[in-house]
Formats: C-alpha cells, sequence, structure tokens
C-alpha cells in the first residue's frame, strides 16, 4: 500500500518551510499568493490530507462549524434550509472546515435536546438556521462560542444574523399584482411569531397603503401554526369559507402558495383566471407546478455561504463583532400571475418604490455593525 502523504511530503515538493506550509493550511496572514497557490498545487498533486486531530492539538480548536436547525425544517418537500445547508457546506471546504449538522425538536427537553457536539465542545461555532428555542441559542451563547442566526434574529438580542430583504421582497410582490389589475388582494400566513413571516405581512400592508388600498380584514388569514403546504390549504380554504372574495394572493412562501394552489384546483377555481397567486422562497417545487408559481427569490445558498465567511471570521480573530446582513431577493414572474393590467387611466400611481439590484450583485447585502 501506498504511503499516506505527509506534510514534509508537501514541503519536500514546495521547497517551503513545514511552518510555511502549516500557515497556509490554517489560512493565516503573512503567506503571499504565490506561496499559497504553489501549496495549494502540491497538496492537489500529492493528494495530502491534514489529520484533523493533530491541527486541533496544535490550536486548540477542532475545525469544526456546528450547524442547527429544528427538526420540521429539514425537509425534501420544503428544502428552503437545506439549500442553506448546502451553501455553508461548499463555502466551509473554501476554509478547511467540517460542518456537523443536526436537527433539534421545537420544544427543548432538558439535556436530551442539547446536541452532543455541544456537550462534547466538539465545534468552534455553530450556525443557526430558521427559528429553534430561544433558550438553546441562549445555551450556546453562555458557552462563549461564535453564534450566526441565518433566516432569523432575536430582537434586543446581540447575536450575528444573515437576514433576507423580506419587508422588500412584500412589497415587490405586492406591487406586482396591484399593477397586473388586481385590488382584492389576499395575504396568507402562518407562525407569525417567526420575524421574516412578520416582516412580509408588514410590506404586503405597506404596499397597499402607498396604492391607497383598504387593508380588508377578510382577506387576511395570518395564524395558522407553521408556513408548510397544508396549512396554505387549510388557510386558503378558510379564507373563501367566511366571505373572502379575494381576485389574487400573496402567500407567505412557496409552501402555503403551493398548498393554495392544490385547495384552488381541487375546487374549481381558476389560476390566474380566476386568482392569480404570489409565493415567496422560490424553492425548487415552484417551477413546477401547474402553473408554474411566480415567486421572489431568495439566494439561499448565498446565505449559508455568507454564514461561513463570517462565523470563521469570528472564530479566527476570536471576535464577538455583532453584524447584520440583508440579502438582495428578486421577483419571478411566472404563470400564476399573468398579467391583466388594467388601462392607465384606472391605475393608481404609489410613492415611488425602488427595486434593488438583481441577484446577489451587491454580494452580501447591507451590512449593519452593532459593534463588538
Amino acid at each position: 500500500m501506498k504511503p499516506r502523504p505527509t506534510i514534509q511530503d508537501v514541503a519536500r515538493a514546495t521547497s517551503l518551510s513545514i511552518s510555511t506550509i502549516s500557515l497556509v493550511l490554517n489560512n493565516k496572514a503573512h503567506v503571499s499568493e504565490e506561496t499559497r497557490r504553489r501549496v495549494k498545487q502540491a497538496i492537489r498533486t500529492l493528494g495530502y490530507h491534514p489529520v484533523r486531530s493533530a491541527r486541533g492539538l496544535a490550536s486548540k480548536a477542532s475545525g469544526n462549524i456546528g450547524f442547527l436547525l429544528a427538526d420540521e425544517h429539514f425537509s425534501a418537500v420544503e428544502p428552503f434550509y437545506t439549500r442553506i445547508f448546502l451553501g455553508s457546506e461548499v463555502e466551509a471546504r473554501n476554509h478547511n472546515y467540517y460542518i456537523l449538522l443536526t436537527t433539534v425538536p421545537t420544544r427543548l427537553r432538558k439535556n436530551e435536546s442539547i446536541p452532543r457536539f455541544l456537550h462534547e465542545k466538539n465545534v468552534d461555532g455553530v450556525i443557526v438556521a430558521g427559528k429553534i428555542n430561544h433558550k438553546l441559542i441562549e445555551y450556546i451563547g453562555k458557552l462563549g462560542l461564535p453564534i450566526v442566526l441565518v433566516d432569523y434574529a432575536l430582537p434586543g438580542k446581540r447575536y450575528s444574523s444573515v437576514l433576507i430583504d423580506n419587508y422588500k421582497g412584500a412589497r415587490v410582490a405586492t406591487t406586482h399584482l396591484i399593477e397586473t389589475g388586481h385590488s382584492k388582494i389576499a395575504f396568507i400566513g402562518g407562525d407569525p411569531d417567526h420575524p421574516s413571516i412578520a416582516e412580509r405581512f408588514a410590506g404586503y400592508k405597506e404596499t397597499l397603503t402607498r396604492y391607497g388600498m383598504p387593508i380588508d380584514p377578510s382577506l387576511v388569514i395570518t395564524d395558522e401554526e407553521d408556513t408548510r403546504i397544508h396549512n396554505g390549504y387549510n388557510a386558503i380554504e378558510r379564507l373563501l369559507n367566511r366571505g373572502g372574495k379575494p381576485t389574487a394572493l400573496f402567500a407567505a412562501n412557496d409552501a402555503m402558495a403551493i398548498g393554495c394552489m392544490n385547495y384552488l384546483k381541487a375546487t374549481g377555481i381558476r389560476i390566474p383566471g380566476d386568482m392569480a397567486i404570489v409565493g415567496f422562497d422560490d424553492i425548487g417545487l415552484s417551477s413546477h407546478v401547474e402553473p408554474p408559481l411566480s415567486t421572489v427569490k431568495v439566494f439561499t445558498e448565498e446565505m449559508g455561504k455568507i454564514a461561513i465567511r463570517r462565523i470563521v471570521e469570528m472564530i479566527r480573530e476570536k471576535t464577538q463583532h455583532v453584524f447584520t446582513v440583508h440579502l438582495p431577493v428578486e421577483l419571478i414572474v411566472r404563470a400564476s400571475s399573468a398579467s391583466r393590467v388594467p388601462s392607465p387611466s384606472k391605475r393608481k400611481t404609489p410613492i415611488s418604490l425602488t427595486r434593488r439590484p438583481r441577484g446577489p450583485a451587491i454580494a452580501e447585502g447591507r451590512e449593519k455593525n452593532h459593534g463588538a
């Protein structure tokens, strides 16, 4: 059997010292780009893989980053958080870290709900995707570990976050429905305690107000327990049965929008002929339903990548610097909200809405710093 390449082999192949090779492996400063290139090329050619345990002993670090999300968020049908995880896993490789993924129950059970990698102190930082029990987030904070929340923020708490521009996305979606001729626009939502859902509802209401349209309580459902497909189905059934008569619908996410579509098709209501629909997230399923779903695209993998970059900075600089990054969104218009534009004389004109650049062109959105 061919012997496993060692760091000494890399040093010989590059004519560099072992200490220089170690600096490159640990992404330290004071190494030129040309030297980094030579070392990385030799590593690839030799097939060298550093022994993680040895590196941990030298640096008192595990080389691992924990990734937490609630059980119900790890879903193949509604893969929003799965895509965030994939983005973080790809970016972690670029920084020579491993990701340890675990899910936790919504209700925190003492001791049983504490992830094993926290008990064993086997991570250098933790990324939390979506809403989990606040007590667990506070527990991680007390351990002194760097923590980054993704698609979630705790009001008044000093935790770093990578967030969606939910408010702007809701405004763009609602504006699209208004400008394609609709004046009776429903809002379907769930989990009202989640900041993202609350911001989307706020953006919907603010846009109606800008256009001089009333906010009709009969066209609003916000009290579903969750935002899954069956919650959307239940919500639109409740709204229509109590007398709501919308011609368009903005759903808090794609899963709920698809649930609404399932109900409407089952009851003979045409989409978009009788009701136009726009969702939020642009999950994979949204372009494959019939008709394809208009939606607000969220760059989920980019969120995971940014979370990794930031937490790696916090780990290496040994700082608890608190930041907030907001990623832009993009309206994707598909057949579920086909245009039926009114004549110009009937269209109301709002205060100007400025839209963000398309895609993550401003790579990490806007960032707010809150001090160390």
